[in-house]
């Protein structure tokens, strides 16, 4: 039964509406500006409301919306950049990872989350930031649990680094970690 216009736009009106400022303060974060920011959650409540008719109520929107989201910034990236393979040299040189002092702002985390590659970025943003389980980034990443938590980790790590040279601008000394 399919369902009256006007009930499927209540539907997504109590669906996927109160989710626009999570989805916009992500992808302000995955994004080069925030028009293109604007752009990109505009065209991901375009795509949800095409799809809608295929969305179960009860089930989790915002989940829904986050994968639509991560779908429409990848292919906005393949046609931003030409493909760029993840270097497993610049990942295993990061022997040592210095603390981060908690006197640094937000801003500062993210003009950090900024430097780090996409993939790691995305990682962090969804579990660390929106807070999704493991199983729902990856779900929403469309990859295996085991490639979150690799991401994760190395996300972390290479963050931590980026955090620990802003740090030094600071003045904020860090340790060495073995």
């Amino acid at each position: 039964m399919q369902l009256s216009t006007r009930t499927q736009t209540e539907d997504f009106e109590v669906a996927a509406i109160p989710h626009v400022n999570e989805l916009l303060r992500s992808a302000v974060r995955l994004a080069a500006s925030r028009t293109e920011a604007e752009d990109l959650v505009q065209e991901v409540y375009l795509q949800a409301w095409k799809s809608f008719h295929r969305f179960e109520m009860g089930t989790n929107c915002r989940a829904w919306l986050f994968k639509i989201l991560m779908n429409k910034n990848m292919k906005r990236s393949r046609k931003r950049f030409a493909s760029v393979r993840e270097s497993s040299e610049t990942i295993e040189d990061i022997r040592y990872v210095p603390p981060v002092s908690e006197r640094l702002s937000d801003e500062d985390v993210l003009i950090g989350l900024q430097k780090i590659q996409p993939c790691y970025r995305e990682t962090i943003l969804l579990t660390d930031v929106e807070g999704f389980s493991y199983k729902e980034t990856a779900d929403i990443l469309n990859i295996p649990i085991g490639t979150v938590m690799s991401r994760l980790n190395r996300g972390r790590k290479i963050l931590r680094v980026e955090l620990a040279e802003v740090a030094q601008c600071y003045g904020i000394r860090t340790q060495q970690v073995m």
